[in-house]
C-alpha cells in the first residue's frame, strides 16, 4: 500500500500544476484587473499614473513571470497577499475554512444518512411503492440546481414562516444553536441534489448485491434479515456508495460558492466571488489551489478506505 500511496501523492504535482495553471490563465482571460475595478469609470488617470499603479500590484509584468512569481511563492509555503487588503491569502482561507468545511460535512452527513437507508428500503422492496418514490424523489433531487433550492427556502422560511437566518455568522462553538439556526438551509440546499445521487447509487448497489449467492447462503444459514442486510450487503455495497459520496464532496466546494452568496455566508465560496469581482488574483488563485488540495485528498482517503471495507482489495 505504501507504494500505491506514493504514487498517488506524485501524481497530485501535475494535477495541483495544471489546476494553477488554469486558475492563473482564466483569471487574466476577464476584462480589466484590479486597478480598473479599483478607479472604476469615473476616475480620469493619465496612463503614467495608471501604469505606476499596475506596477505597484505587480499586474505590469508579462504573464509568465506573474505566474512564476506566484508558483515560487506557493513552493515556499506563501499563497500570495490580497490585493485589496494587503492580508496573507492563507490566512484568509483559514479564517474561513471552517465555515465552508462544516456546511460540506453537514451535507455529505445528512445526504449519507438519509439517502443510504432510503436506497436500501427501495432496493429491498423492489418494483414497490417505497421504490416508486424513491425514484420521484431521485427525479426531483437532479432535476433542481443548488440555487434553485435554496431561493426556494428562503422564500418559504421568509414568506411562510416570517424567518430568516441571522447574517451574522456565528461559530458553533460559541452559540451552537444559533449556528444550527444559520446552517441549516444552506445544508438542505446543497445536499438535495447530493442525496438524489446517493439514493440511486444505494438502491443500484444493493440490487446487485442482494443477487449475490452469499446472500442466498446468509439467509439459508439462518442469519437473522437484519443481519443479512447490515452485515453482509450493505458492507458490500459500500464500495460504490463510499465512492460517489467521496466525488461529490468535491463538487460541493462548488456548489458551496453559490450558497454561501445566497446566503451570506463568509465562507471560501464566497472569499472566491469577492475576489473574482475585485480582480484579487492571489485570492482566487490561492483559494481555488486549496481546494484543489482538498478535493485531492478526499479522493486519496476515499481510494484507501476500499481496503477496510474489503479485504480482497490489495494495493501494488
Amino acid at each position: 500500500m505504501g507504494a500505491y500511496v506514493l504514487r498517488r501523492l506524485l501524481l497530485v504535482v501535475p494535477t495541483l500544476l495544471g489546476a494553477s495553471v488554469l486558475v492563473f490563465a482564466l483569471m487574466r482571460l476577464i476584462p480589466g484587473d484590479v486597478v480598473d475595478v479599483m478607479l472604476g469609470s469615473d476616475v480620469v488617470m493619465n496612463p503614467a499614473e495608471r501604469a505606476i499603479l499596475r506596477a505597484m500590484f505587480g499586474v505590469d509584468q508579462p504573464l509568465h513571470i506573474q505566474y512564476l512569481r506566484w508558483l515560487g511563492s506557493v513552493l515556499q509555503g506563501h499563497f500570495g497577499t490580497s490585493l485589496r487588503t494587503t492580508q496573507p491569502v492563507l490566512d484568509m482561507i483559514f479564517q474561513r475554512v471552517g465555515i465552508t468545511v462544516e456546511l460540506a460535512l453537514l451535507s455529505v452527513v445528512l445526504s449519507a444518512v438519509v439517502a443510504v437507508p432510503l436506497g436500501m428500503m427501495a432496493a429491498i422492496r423492489r418494483n414497490g411503492a417505497t421504490d416508486l418514490a424513491a425514484h420521484t424523489v431521485t427525479l426531483l433531487g437532479l432535476s433542481m440546481p443548488y440555487f434553485w433550492v435554496a431561493s426556494l427556502l428562503l422564500l418559504a422560511s421568509s414568506a411562510l414562516l416570517q424567518w430568516s437566518p441571522s447574517l451574522i455568522w456565528v461559530s458553533p462553538f460559541e452559540r451552537p444553536l444559533t449556528n444550527l439556526s444559520q446552517i441549516a438551509l444552506p445544508v438542505l440546499s446543497l445536499s438535495a441534489g447530493l442525496m438524489a445521487i446517493v439514493m440511486r447509487m444505494a438502491r443500484s448497489a444493493m440490487l446487485e448485491v442482494l443477487d449475490q449467492d452469499y446472500i442466498r447462503t446468509a439467509r439459508a444459514n439462518g442469519v437473522r434479515e437484519r443481519g443479512v442486510m447490515v452485515r453482509h450487503a450493505l458492507r458490500n455495497a459500500a464500495i460504490p456508495i463510499i465512492t460517489v459520496i467521496g466525488l461529490q464532496t468535491g463538487y460541493l466546494l462548488g456548489g458551496a460558492v453559490v450558497i454561501e452568496q445566497i446566503f451570506g455566508l463568509p465562507g471560501i465560496g464566497l472569499m472566491i466571488l469577492d475576489g473574482i469581482y475585485q480582480r484579487d488574483y492571489p485570492v482566487v488563485q490561492g483559494a481555488v489551489l486549496f481546494v484543489a488540495v482538498v478535493f485531492v485528498v478526499v479522493s486519496l482517503l476515499v481510494d484507501l478506505t476500499y481496503a477496510f471495507l474489503d479485504p480482497r482489495i490489495r494495493y501494488h
